[in-house]
């Protein structure tokens, strides 16, 4: 752990680094302080609750996905939209299921639900921390042709969110019978053409 980096930043790189390996049943906030290198009632100076660090830590996972996102749109602004639509969905289930802890963490929905919760006021609510995402897969889909671009994206991002979900529990590679054939990537594309049917791309 860095200790030349603001404290506030290294409990959540603590965090981060704790639901990464050990997962989101390891974040107590005395863990997460030791491995920041200080008591366990140094967080409270930036995190009023070990809730809000838990949402901060989860904004940190919605970050690294959003940069992941950024950099695929960036190299692919000239593409198609169904086929940037394609690429999001894939970057989605792959970080999933690289980052099992940070994506479970990252939609709990005690953290999400967090109306009445203090949030620092240069940082949005971690249900906030979702928007941007749906904001550009609601944008290429309408792009894509559909009707109702709104309830389409998000019944892609309920499909796409399942796939993960299924895929990491086994369910689905025992469904399928471990057919190497049929692998993460083309259960996406399924998703993809399946809500985005016979809309041009």
């Amino acid at each position: 752990m860095d200790q030349e980096r603001p404290l506030r930043e290294r409990l959540i790189d603590a965090g981060a680094e704790l639901v990464a390996s050990e997962g989101t049943g390891a974040l107590g906030l005395r863990e997460i302080a030791r491995r920041a290198g200080v008591s366990h009632g140094a967080p409270r100076r930036y995190f009023p609750t070990h809730h809000s660090l838990l949402s901060a830590i989860a904004r940190r996972g919605f970050a690294d996905l959003g940069g992941r996102v950024a950099a695929l749109e960036a190299a692919a602004a000239q593409s198609p939209p169904r086929e940037r639509v394609r690429a999001i969905g894939r970057a989605y289930v792959g970080y999933a299921l690289e980052n099992p802890g940070m994506f479970a963490l990252m939609f709990r929905h005690d953290l999400l639900d967090s109306a009445g919760q203090a949030a620092p006021s240069d940082e949005p609510r971690l249900r906030e921390s979702t928007l941007p995402l749906f904001a550009l897969f609601v944008s290429l889909v309408g792009r894509c042709g559909a009707a109702e671009p709104s309830v389409t994206a998000a019944a892609l991002w309920a499909n796409l969110h399942g796939v993960a979900q299924l895929w990491r529990w086994g369910s689905l590679p025992l469904a399928l019978g471990e057919d190497p054939a049929v692998g993460v990537e083309r259960l996406v594309d399924a998703a993809v053409d399946a809500h985005l049917g016979g809309v041009p791309a």
